[in-house]
């Protein structure tokens, strides 16, 4: 056993109760709906919390009156009132953390809440590993449906302590500042700091900074931070408010500085994970938000995108160059125009998908498109197919006499057949509650005749041409619906030269099943997501989602018969990734609150 894991063995095994060496700042400006539940979750925590510090940032709706009333009857919470307004989070939680006299601080966002023993667990950690920083698993709370997502779990698995951060560079995926507890005199003898004022994704800076002074870190995978997700609210927090173009402005400057703050402590290792880390989370994040813009914000985006990534250097190119955000940020720097968006959010989805077609150099390497052909495809070659952005196409049309999901599974540049795709299993897991899966049969998947292969890359190439005729691309990228269908037939039949077992040179495969809409209507009113399985003649398997075809009588709302409820209403739809999704509604109340929410919408 190391010494890593021995001194983690330790930190499970303390069970001491702490003394009073904790204090909590709590940050907020015009949410009294929630800073006191803010506050008393912290002073709940019991005797290890010394002190609360609830810093309002020039509230105007009555905030600090809350807080000093309930400051009279607890001597442990200390109010302070800023007298103008700093515009965003850093410069309160700088004055809070000016004010703090503890060993220890952690910090907290008004509209969050500490779950019972977070303190404890995080300082209990800190003293049995001796960390300068303990960081510990925080929750999504989705509300009102109250669906809890966890942040980076990853990361959290189990307990660890980490002596330097360069020998974890995944921490850097976990940005946030709330989910830690940290030395107060580590923070002071530094001089890390939040970067003040108007300044979006501050957390992003100061973790750099954190990492950058090389603390000694441990892990817990403790709960020890729920962060309330309210997308109903007039007013969105920054995370969620994506709308505009300066959101993605800010953004890039935030991941930018964490760069360079991190190389400039000679941090080289973690300042190649800070970019590595923006390809495959921020950008994906935005691709897939795309086509939800108009035109004038992709033209934005796409120029700031660009200016962002021309920083980058070979090596940040060179490392795992077949991940879809690398490949992404490719297109974007070959691209002075915004194109083949719709492509590019199927790739930006997780697990990523590569659409047809699958084009190819002159000398026949695989490459993103016959407008794109710089951009190489050959790293797929080398690929784990369990890693393989595979594409399947799911169609989905509800009926009175049963209702169908057909799959179908498209070939890459001959490794799918090179593989050998023998069954597809089918899964729906609520979106509510993952725990609740629905689990179909384990289908065999066929070989497509060529008539169907053919119209399968017709409907494909149909798909993408209509979504760029809706504005969703640009120029320069994949040809429309005759040109795709023609590069992927050609694509095809190069595939099935490369591999060893051919699929009678159609390059897909098929699979169809019932879906037991009973079962899905069992739990009430409710969002199921297709998740499959696709498992291969050597044992392996790929987890995949599924492209929601459209077309003429699919993502249609219908009304089912049913014999238990009377009727179910079902809406498959694409999700914004182009996911297929399901919402089902189990009888007359069910109906009738699709109709309710839906008015509602309409008057809002």
């Amino acid at each position: 056993m190391n010494a890593e894991s021995e001194i983690a063995r330790d930190t499970e095994g303390h069970t001491q109760s702490p003394p009073a060496e904790v204090a909590v700042v709590v940050i907020g400006y015009d949410d009294a709906a929630h800073v006191t539940d803010a506050v008393r979750s912290a002073l709940a925590q019991g005797p290890a919390v010394r002190e609360v510090v609830a810093v309002d940032d020039c509230s105007r709706d009555g905030s600090v009156g809350l807080l000093e009333q309930l400051s009279a009857s607890e001597p442990r919470l200390k109010v302070i009132r800023r007298r103008a307004n700093s515009g965003g989070c850093g410069t309160p939680r700088n004055t809070g953390l000016d004010a703090v006299t503890s060993p220890y601080v952690m910090f907290l966002d008004s509209d969050d809440v500490l779950p019972p023993g977070a303190v404890d667990a995080l300082l209990a950690a800190a003293e049995g590993a001796h960390a300068e920083v303990v960081s510990g698993l925080c929750v999504r709370r989705e509300l009102p449906s109250g669906r809890e997502v966890p942040w980076q779990p990853r990361l959290y698995a189990l307990h660890a302590v980490v002596p330097r951060p360069a020998q974890r560079t995944r921490l850097l995926h976990d940005t946030l500042c709330v989910n830690k507890l940290y030395r107060t005199g580590f923070l002071r003898t530094h001089g890390i700091r939040f970067p003040e004022g108007r300044f979006p994704y501050e957390d992003v800076v100061f973790a750099a900074r954190v990492l950058a002074a090389a603390p000694r870190i441990a892990l817990v995978p403790d709960r020890v931070y729920v962060w309330h997700v309210r997308r109903s609210d007039a007013r969105l927090s920054i995370s969620l408010d994506r709308s505009g173009v300066e959101n993605w402005r800010a953004r890039t400057e935030a991941c930018r500085q964490a760069y360079e703050v991190l190389l400039g402590a000679g941090q080289k290792e973690l300042a190649r994970a800070a970019r590595a880390k923006f390809l495959d989370h921020d950008l994906r994040m935005y691709v897939r938000e795309l086509g939800l813009r108009d035109a004038a914000y992709r033209r934005a985006w796409w120029e700031l995108t660009r200016a962002h990534l021309a920083e980058y250097d070979a090596d940040d190119w060179a490392r795992n160059p077949a991940a879809p955000g690398r490949l992404i940020g490719r297109v974007v720097l070959a691209s002075a125009e915004p194109c083949d968006l719709p492509r590019l959010r199927e790739l930006a989805a997780r697990p990523a998908r590569l659409y047809p077609p699958y084009a190819r150099a002159a000398d026949g390497t695989p490459v993103w498109s016959d407008g794109i052909p710089q951009v190489s495809l050959e790293p797929l070659r080398a690929r784990p197919v369990r890693a393989l952005p595979l594409a399947v196409d799911a169609e989905l049309r509800p009926g009175a006499r049963g209702t169908r999901l057909r799959l179908r599974l498209h070939e890459l540049y001959g490794r799918v057949a090179q593989a050998g795709p023998e069954t597809v299993e089918v899964e729906w897991r609520h979106r509510d509650d993952g725990d609740v899966v629905v689990r179909g049969a384990s289908l065999p998947l066929a070989p497509c005749a060529a008539s169907a292969a053919s119209a399968a890359s017709a409907a494909s190439a149909g798909m993408h041409g209509a979504d760029e005729a809706a504005g969703a691309g640009g120029s320069g990228g994949t040809a429309g619906p005759v040109g795709a269908a023609s590069a992927a037939s050609a694509a095809s039949a190069a595939d099935a030269a490369d591999a060893p077992e051919t699929t009678g040179g159609t390059g897909t495969w098929s699979a169809e099943t019932a879906v037991d809409l009973l079962a899905l209507a069992a739990p009430g009113v409710g969002t199921w997501d297709l998740r499959l399985r696709i498992r291969f003649r050597d044992g392996s398997s790929r987890d995949v989602t599924a492209h929601a075809l459209t077309g003429a009588g699919l993502l249609r709302r219908r009304a089912v018969p049913s014999a238990r409820h009377g009727v179910v209403l079902v809406q498959p739809y694409t999700t914004h990734s182009g996911a297929l999704a399901l919402r089902v509604a189990p009888g007359v109340r069910g109906v009738l609150s699709v109709l309710r929410a839906r008015l509602s919408r309409l008057l809002h």
